[in-house]
């Protein structure tokens, strides 16, 4: 028994000599990140490669609060996405880029970002990976070319140790940034709204809230519910693009923004951009892709009877617009009582979520 203790020793041992003298260092032991999801939530669709860990979330957060990604290291990812609006940048119609330029787009907020297989209004990005690339190297927002960021977060010893905590021995370079963002970014899940406490029996509408869904969700009043799924999906939305009737547009080559379709190409698209969840909408004005509509009663009024007939229309838009919804003063006051519930307090006040710089010094 000792002879093999001893060989078992002498056998370890060598091992470790050969992997220190040919430079081989073990990969890291980390820990994985849980996430808790209500049982009527569709499963989250995270890969092999996209497992989430407590230290390289960690990382991330530090990233996304951290203005290094920004030419002049004045604006960070938090910037434009702040945690007290859902990770919107209400109540701005457009934020501002490094340089006070203003974007093209209003800001849409972040979260529960793991189920859209493509994001930002025209779903260029097809993953939250390459969502963190763009904004990052664009001019008009952080304008710092990746070479140059990843010599920055080489030559800080805070980050050095960190990527070495979550990735081990591994150059730091764009793509283990973005990775390390997107793990932090795949973890803002927003599930704890009273609408969330309703349908898991722990809370009820009031008076105004229930008729509000019903509106919603009904298909001779609101008719919400084809492309805000709150009717029998946690998400609020289908993740598709739609033209909603924004603008009297006849011709689609017309449109000033043309939507998805500068992305796929497609005449069809012109004029269409991503369905947003519904989730959270009371904290973040403005709405529409180009931040148009101030209110949740302005928006409603439009839904009511100002959708215009246009190139592309969803089928499902020129139907409201031919019969328009007719709803009364009560009804759209139910509906907004019924959005305001969809406001998740406890997502915008975690702490989890929050700026990691404010309680630890570098």
């Amino acid at each position: 028994m000792i002879v093999g203790k001893v060989r078992s020793t002498a056998c370890l041992f060598l091992i470790v000599l050969l992997f220190s003298f040919f430079g081989f260092k073990p990969s890291p032991v980390l820990t994985p990140y849980v996430i808790q999801l209500p049982n009527y939530f569709p499963p989250m669709p995270v890969s092999k490669t996209e497992s989430l860990t407590l230290k390289g979330v960690a990382l991330g957060r530090y990233l996304f609060y951290d203005p290094i990604l920004s030419s002049d290291s004045t604006l960070s990812c938090a910037g434009c996405h702040r945690q007290m609006v859902a990770f919107s940048d209400a109540p701005n119609r457009y934020s501002q880029g490094h340089d006070k330029s203003l974007q093209k787009r209003n800001t849409p907020p972040l979260f529960n970002l793991a189920w859209f297989p493509k994001l930002f209004w025209d779903g260029r990005a097809v993953s939250i990976e390459d969502q963190v690339f763009q904004p990052v190297r664009q001019h008009d927002e952080m304008n710092l070319d990746w070479a140059t960021a990843s010599t920055r977060i080489n030559k800080s010893a805070f980050y050095k140790n960190k990527f070495t905590d979550v990735f081990g021995h591994i150059p730091i370079d764009s793509n283990l940034i973005a990775i390390a963002i997107g793990e932090f970014e795949r973890t803002l899940i927003s599930c704890r709204s009273k609408y969330d406490m309703v349908l898991q029996g722990k809370a009820e509408f009031t008076a105004d809230e229930a008729s509000g869904f019903l509106i919603v969700n009904d298909m001779t009043k609101g008719d919400c519910l084809h492309c805000h799924t709150t009717d029998s999906d946690p998400l609020g939305t289908t993740l598709g693009f739609s033209n909603n009737g924004l603008d009297s547009i006849y011709d689609a080559m017309q449109y000033p923004d043309k939507g998805r379709g500068l992305v796929s190409g497609s005449r069809e698209d012109f004029g269409k951009f991503k369905i947003p969840s519904l989730r959270n909408v009371a904290v973040t004005p403005p709405y529409m892709h180009d931040g148009r509509f101030n209110t949740l009663e302005e928006v409603i009024d439009f839904y009511n009877d100002g959708v215009h007939n246009s190139a592309n229309i969803d089928a499902k838009m020129e139907f409201n617009r031919r019969r328009q919804m007719h709803l009364t003063s009560i009804e759209k006051r139910q509906v907004v009582a019924f959005l305001k519930a969809l406001t998740d307090s406890a997502f915008i006040n975690d702490t989890s979520f929050s700026n990691p710089f404010l309680t630890k010094k570098r």
